[in-house]
């Protein structure tokens, strides 16, 4: 893989991230659309209960003229998000039953998650914590000392997950200092980001961010999130190598989208984009069945079928595994 030899100035992302798109004008003007698109029904309803917000660069890659990009799909507000649809809830996952006030969530035997900011740079219409009560939730700067004691004084947990949000929007300041104080814990071997940010706002992979992965203590698994093909242009690939030469393992985990990603074509040539960017698919998620994004659901015979098609064009490690996620499950739950 070409890695570029030019990185990023450090702290360009800020800039890319404070111009993101976040008027639904605006959008529909860049991309050469009518209002019309949107139909009747309540769309600015549904900005003001969960705002448009969508790097230019990720724009950059849609199509102009064309309401059924499956880039524009995944941020793009819908009257149907409205709608309610028996079986989709606000917390969808169970997750408001498990938190304890300082971020953390004991959803896994042996692994701590960490919610450890609530905002993103983008947002994706079908994000299953869109409902989620950041402002309660998310710690403060006691509140990580409160949840880094809790996962020191459990000897059975090993992995620490760094979720959101997404955690690459801290600042390098509070995310090295999170991180270090992690790595002191004696037990934990390893730390896992989940991040959609080397995929939408690509310039997060500066020459700071990839150094302070160079240089961790312990091994750090990078978790993106791209559902489409399309995603992944040159910038991105650029940031992919960057982090994969640092050291980092990256791994995929995309979600099975209506109208995006719902077929064996799109999905075998996203699998092989990754692998060709030094990442392996990982997860294909059912959707999660969170109020507002029933128009996104692929029913399970579908899924299946999908699944199907690609076992038999790709080889076994460029397969991801079909999961839901289950309230009160210990790990993800495979669907076969």
């Amino acid at each position: 893989m070409k890695i570029a030899s030019d990185p990023w100035p450090v702290g360009e992302w800020r800039q890319h991230l404070a111009a993101a798109v976040r008027d639904l004008d605006e959008l529909l003007e860049l991309l050469e659309l009518d209002a019309e698109i949107l139909g009747p029904g309540a769309t600015a309803q549904a900005c003001r209960r969960f705002p448009l917000r969508v790097p230019r660069g990720f724009v950059a890659r849609m199509h102009p003229g064309d309401s059924n990009d499956p880039l524009l799909r995944q941020v793009l507000p819908a009257s149907a998000e409205d709608e309610e649809v028996a079986g989709f809830t606000t917390n969808p996952v169970g997750e408001l039953g498990l938190v304890r006030g300082d971020g953390l969530l004991s959803k896994y035997h042996g692994r701590a998650l960490l919610v450890a900011t609530g905002a993103c740079s983008v947002h994706c219409r079908y994000c299953f914590r869109r409902h989620f009560p950041y402002e309660d939730e998310s710690p403060d700067d006691r509140g990580f000392a409160d949840a880094l004691a809790a996962i020191a004084g459990d000897a059975t947990v090993d992995e620490v997950i760094l979720s959101g949000g997404d955690p690459l929007i801290l600042s390098d300041h509070r995310l090295t200092a999170l991180a270090d104080n992690i790595a002191r814990i004696p037990q934990i071997r390893r730390l896992r980001i989940h991040t959609r940010m080397p995929v939408v706002l690509p310039q997060r992979v500066d020459e700071a961010l990839a150094g302070w992965i160079a240089a961790y203590p312990l091994p750090v698994v990078v978790v993106i999130h791209a559902n489409h093909p399309n995603e992944i242009d040159d910038t991105v690939i650029r940031g992919l190598g960057a982090l994969e030469a640092a050291g980092a393992t990256l791994l995929n985990q995309a979600v099975l989208l209506r109208g995006v990603n719902d077929s064996a074509e799109v999905l075998e040539a996203l699998s092989k984009r990754l692998f060709d960017c030094g990442v392996l698919p990982y997860y294909l998620h059912l959707l999660d069945r969170v109020s507002g994004a029933a128009h996104f659901e692929v029913g399970e015979d579908r899924a299946l079928e999908i699944m199907d098609h690609l076992r038999a064009r790709l080889p076994g490690y460029l397969v991801p595994r079909l999961v839901r996620e289950i309230e009160g499950a210990p790990s993800k739950t495979a669907v076969d």
